[in-house]
């Protein structure tokens, strides 16, 4: 197959360099991609991201798959333009991507077909969100309604941080537009794991568990980010455990969107807290999470091409999936500055030392570097908050994390930011 794989971050790095590795796969376009991508396939910049120049882009490749990485072209439609002009492509249709692009439409779903989670109620106006707030005990989350890049969920530990946090999202200099509605909280207790399935419309296969590290500092401390590492490990859900989640909450999902019109097809991310009282939804995604992909992809050990293909045309093999069982983990570099205001530009160095340790580097936030690049730089520069996903596996979740941090170690650019903790939570719960 050739495949089309639309985004340009660490994700769709990941997404083509098991492509790349895929035998059903002969060739692999990123669009647009980055300089790490171009490694291992062909990147075609579209004029855009809008709907119709993604399926001019596809007109021109003649891809057999397109396989969609970020979520803005799900929720604008572009799934519905490409089978509409009879193009195979994995991802959800603009009506069943309001599982993200709305916090609030998937509130109100999983209200409606029973999913656990959190208590809510939803404002629009600051007066609603003030009135919403006397019926929540302190912390409390608030919620924008629409994308917001992994940022639009602030934990508020008592009432003049959530009054001043929901003005600002409800005023738009927080999270812009995507903040004009909300959603207040039930702040849930317990660990958080994110589970994935790929999903043909009817049925949802599950791969393996993982954990994201969202806040820019060690010990969860900080704001929130896209994400600053993840990694995956089996032991993370039990049998049991994995059975519920698909039973009560992934399951119900592909019921209830085949029900209400609009049968889910594509990857079905389900961001759990492990309570008490048994896991509950704190959001859902209708794609692949960054940085979950880099680990997850990394434990890959089949036909990634060949698995995507058969969801895609309606008929899901279980038989095509198969993970390693070594652990793996994600460690995310980031630029001077992210989550705020980031600077650009600084030359990155070391690239080739850490890949010779055996890890994976995938760029996410990273660009050609300019002409009298200082010397020993690798070629690339930072352009992004989220810089690299250096990526590596280990017999058992230590040698894992050892293994990534000496690579991390080999890696620098001015700025750069790391959390030394990822993968210490597993350490501490099964050592």
């Amino acid at each position: 197959m050739r495949v089309l794989v639309l985004g340009g971050g660490g994700r769709e790095h990941a997404i083509a360099w098991r492509l790349h590795h895929s035998p059903s796969v002969r060739e692999v376009v990123v669009a647009p991609g980055n300089p790490g991508c171009e490694q291992i396939a062909t990147c075609i910049r579209p004029p855009s991201t809008k709907p119709g120049d993604l399926l001019a882009l596809a007109n021109r490749v003649e891809p057999d798959l397109t396989i969609v990485g970020p979520e803005a072209p799900l929720v604008d439609g572009v799934v519905d333009l490409l089978r509409a002009n009879g193009r195979l492509i994995f991802g959800p249709t603009q009506a069943a991507a309001r599982l993200e692009g709305s916090k609030i439409f998937a509130k109100d779903f999983m209200l409606r077909h029973r999913i656990p989670t959190a208590r809510y109620a939803v404002a629009s106006t600051e007066e609603e969100a003030l009135t919403a707030l006397h019926s929540f005990s302190y912390p409390i989350v608030l919620k924008a309604d629409g994308l917001a890049a992994g940022k639009g969920v602030v934990i508020c530990p008592d009432r003049p941080i959530a009054i001043s946090v929901l003005h600002d999202m409800l005023s738009g200099s927080l999270v812009s537009s995507a903040g004009r509605r909300l959603v207040v909280e039930e702040f849930l207790s317990g660990e958080e794991v994110s589970f994935i399935g790929l999903c043909d419309g009817e049925s949802v296969l599950p791969l393996e568990p993982s954990q994201d590290h969202k806040t820019i500092y060690e010990d969860d401390k900080g704001p929130n980010t896209g994400g600053m590492g993840a990694y995956s490990d089996s032991r993370l859900l039990s049998p049991a455990d994995r059975e519920s989640i698909v039973r009560t909450v992934m399951q119900p999902v592909l019921d209830g969107m085949r029900a209400e019109g609009s049968p889910f097809v594509g990857f079905l991310y389900a961001g759990l807290m492990l309570t008490t009282e048994g896991p509950k939804v704190l959001e859902f995604n209708v794609r692949l999470g960054d940085p979950e992909t880099q680990a997850l992809l990394h434990r890959l050990d089949c036909d990634f091409g060949e698995l995507v293909h058969a969801a895609a045309s309606g008929r899901q093999d279980p038989r095509l999936l198969k993970f390693r069982t070594d652990p793996s983990i994600c460690v995310v570099l980031a630029a001077r500055g992210y989550p705020g205001t980031v600077r650009t530009g600084d030359p990155i160095s070391g690239l080739e030392d850490a890949a010779a340790t055996g890890a994976t580097v995938f760029h996410a936030g990273t660009r050609e570097a300019k002409p009298g690049t200082q010397p020993g730089s690798s070629g690339v520069e930072t352009a992004g908050g989220r810089v690299l996903g250096v990526t590596h596996s280990g017999a058992t979740l230590q040698q894992a994390i050892a293994n990534v941090y000496a690579a991390c170690d080999k890696i620098h650019f001015d700025g750069m930011q790391i959390r030394r903790d990822i993968g210490r939570k597993g350490l501490t719960r099964w050592q």
